[in-house]
């Protein structure tokens, strides 16, 4: 399903260094630590691209993964051409790049329409574990926008 950009410099650090992208079996152990179904999932490591091979059960764990790596120091693109779903009904994710004076009520209405702000508990939900709180977000950040028929 391609690939996707990430903000080099924001996210969380697993390597020793600032900005330089960690360790593959870092960011396995990473993704691995959220629960999401990944222990069929490879991760590859090119310079500051992260390539994901393998299965994933549905959309939601495939673009939790997505999001997982990519929200890392030192990743600024990650490639899941080859991570397939083995729900039969794959469709194109959509995420967003946290801006300055976001918060995830605004992101709600951008997405969903004005008067949908309330929604951003969908949001919120859809990008657990990864967020443990829906005050905080950061600018850089990418977060999953799931549908809203996945209500």
């Amino acid at each position: 399903m391609g690939i996707f950009d990430f903000v080099k410099s924001v996210g969380k650090k697993l390597g020793v260094v600032d900005e330089e992208p960690p360790a593959a079996d870092e960011l396995k152990k990473e993704l691995d630590s959220h629960s999401l179904g990944t222990d069929k999932v490879d991760v590859v490591v090119e310079g500051d691209k992260v390539v994901l091979k393998g299965e994933v059960a549905d959309q939601s764990a495939f673009e939790k993964a997505v999001v997982a790596v990519g929200n890392t120091l030192g990743i600024s693109k990650v490639e899941a051409g080859e991570l397939k779903v083995a729900a039969a009904e794959a469709k194109a994710p959509v995420f967003y790049t946290v801006q300055k004076g976001d918060n995830l009520w605004k992101i709600a209405e951008a997405n969903y329409g004005k008067g949908k702000g309330a929604k951003y508990t969908m949001i919120f939900e859809a990008n657990k574990p990864m967020l443990d709180d829906p005050d905080k977000i950061y600018p850089g950040q990418v977060l999953r926008i799931p549908d809203l028929a996945e209500a």
